[in-house]
Parts: structure tokens; C-alpha cells; sequence
């Protein structure tokens, strides 16, 4: 069996905020609650588990996500309506605008719980030739 990634835990503030946040923009289901976790199903079998933790400062992790171009159109539509502020890079220096890196699109946005959220159309270096 080839080792693959099943889950991973997303700390929130609110798990269903963060989930229903995330969820809502990428017209994913959230598909399972058990104990303190909302699961939110990726296409590719992983699940991101949102959890509500007691702390008061979260550690932000970054989170990227291929998806296609239909799917970044539905998504940066989302960003604008919603008025998340959203950046072309890392370092938030370029904000309002996306990015065209690798010939594709990418932005970057921050989540409920301060987590750095990345959408991008194509991988990092580029389509596969």
C-alpha cells in the first residue's frame, strides 16, 4: 500500500465556523461531527478535521489547495462578495489582486482562526509536461 495522507487536524477558534467557512467557499460538504471534530471532505480523500481548541493564540498553519480553474472562478467570486482580504503573495504586500505564477492563478487569504489559506490552478513549477 502506498502511503497517502488521510486527515489532518485544523485548530479553529470554532470548528464550525472555520469548517462552514471553508466548506461554503470551495462548495464542499461537511460529511461528518464526532467529539470535538467537523469533518470537511477534499476530492482526493483527505479530510480536514476542524477542531476546537482552548487556547488563546493558535498557531496559523498554511493550508494550499490545487483546484481547477472553474473552481477558483466560484471561490475568488466568494472572496469578493464575502470582502475576505485576499493577497497575489505570502507576504500579504500585494493585496486585492492574484497571482499568474507557474501560468496559472493563485491567492492567498487568511481563515477564521488566522490560518493562511492558499488556492492555486496550477503546481508549484508548473503543469506536468
Amino acid at each position: 500500500m502506498s502511503v497517502e495522507l488521510n486527515h489532518t487536524i485544523v485548530h479553529a477558534r470554532n470548528n464550525r465556523e472555520s469548517a462552514e467557512f471553508f466548506a461554503n467557499l470551495l462548495s464542499l460538504e461537511i460529511t461528518a461531527e464526532w467529539g470535538p471534530f467537523i469533518a470537511v471532505d477534499l476530492s482526493n480523500g483527505v479530510t480536514l478535521d476542524f477542531a476546537t481548541v482552548s487556547v488563546d493564540t493558535i498557531t496559523p498553519q498554511h493550508y494550499a489547495f490545487l483546484v481547477s480553474e472553474e473552481e477558483f472562478d466560484a471561490a475568488y467570486e466568494q472572496i469578493g462578495r464575502r470582502g475576505i482580504e485576499h493577497y497575489a503573495d505570502p507576504h500579504r504586500k500585494q493585496p486585492g489582486a492574484i497571482n499568474h505564477n507557474d501560468g496559472g492563478r493563485g491567492v492567498y487569504f487568511m481563515d477564521p482562526a488566522g490560518h493562511a489559506m492558499e488556492l492555486i490552478t496550477v503546481p508549484y513549477g508548473g503543469r506536468p509536461s
